[in-house]
């Protein structure tokens, strides 16, 4: 006779992705999730679906390497923590071992205020090490042969994925946004289907900047859809480049692999919070702090540890955070604003 439970016939490289790939809600609304309670059980995105799967992986070869006893997803969570230590001591980034520990998070539903939710090492930005300083891979880019992407980058913001994503047609002027915003507004509220609330947020955030022309990332971080303005001295050239692209082509057929997308980021994101920032001297004292009856300034963010003591405009970060895709003000302060 068979095994009655045939579960414990499968590895534990298949039982780990049964697990993962039950959890993907590819397109689903995270923010309802959340309401509901059901977030913990779903993966929203592909490329989290895509890295936490990698690093699964990563961790079910230590079990069979050095656990072989181990047959089960069940038996093999006792040894979560053994191996992200491990991991941490073999010098592996505090970025990469938070990321391998959220995935295992993921993997057993271990929340981060978990007793046994392994406390990774602190992340500081003196240790960032890519986009920083000359690389090996910078001997086999040219600048002058790739001279147009880069200018394209550092207009637009665009992360890597969304560049090869990006086709002919996903161009927007600030009067098409404003006539279907306009459209969509006239859509009585209780009428609106989910898409077309989604949508008018989206379109809505536009109003926070001043630019002409947007691209639209239909696919962005954690699937979400955005609107990012074209800045800067080669807009036109950006904007002549999507419209000579059919539509439905892609507009970049190849990006090089040894562009460093994330730099150009960072100079686009430091651009965008230049323009919008306000003086920190002159934001108001608007608000009054409960225990030391002394007024602050609710608007002003303080930056920590390496950068303590730096004082940014928390409106024009949000300016900044918007066009980038993220949803967080501290990512932009931690990780893009530079040079000031």
């Amino acid at each position: 006779m068979g095994r009655r439970n045939k579960a414990y016939s499968k590895d534990l490289h298949q039982q780990a992705y049964d697990r993962l790939t039950g959890m993907q809600a590819f397109g689903e609304s995270k923010k309802e999730a959340v309401a509901n309670g059901t977030d913990k059980e779903k993966i929203f995105s592909f490329n989290t679906y895509k890295s936490y799967w990698k690093h699964t992986k990563y961790f079910i070869e230590y079990i069979k390497s050095e656990h072989p006893e181990c047959t089960t997803l069940k038996s093999a969570k006792k040894y979560v923590n053994e191996w992200l230590q491990v991991r941490a001591d073999q010098g592996l980034s505090a970025w990469t071992v938070q990321l391998e520990a959220k995935a295992m998070g993921k993997l057993y539903g271990i929340s981060p205020d978990d007793k046994d939710y392994f406390q990774p090492p602190k992340r500081n930005r003196a240790d960032i090490k890519r986009s920083r300083g000359d690389r090996v891979r910078d001997r086999h880019f040219s600048i002058t042969n790739n001279d147009e992407l880069i200018k394209f980058c550092k207009g637009t913001g665009l992360r890597r994925s969304e560049l090869g994503a990006l086709k002919g047609g996903d161009l927007l002027t600030k009067e098409q946004i404003e006539k279907e915003i306009s459209r969509l507004e006239a859509v009585p509220e209780q009428k609106r289907t989910p898409e077309e609330v989604r949508r008018l947020e989206v379109l809505k955030d536009t109003r926070l900047f001043d630019s002409e022309y947007y691209v639209f990332v239909r696919n962005g971080k954690g699937g979400r859809e955005r609107l990012s303005p074209i800045i800067g001295k080669n807009a036109e050239q950006i904007v002549e480049r999507i419209r000579n692209t059919p539509d439905g082509e892609k507009v970049w057929q190849h990006v090089h692999k040894c562009a460093d997308i994330h730099a150009y980021r960072a100079e686009y994101a430091t651009d965008i919070y230049r323009k919008y920032a306000r003086p920190i001297e002159e934001i108001p004292y608007d608000k009054v702090n409960k225990g030391t009856g002394k007024r602050y300034q609710s608007e002003v963010y303080s930056c920590r540890k390496d950068e303590a003591g730096k004082k940014l405009d928390k409106v024009a970060m949000l300016v900044c955070s918007k066009a980038l895709g993220h949803n967080r003000i501290s990512v932009v302060a931690d990780n893009y604003i530079r040079g000031l």
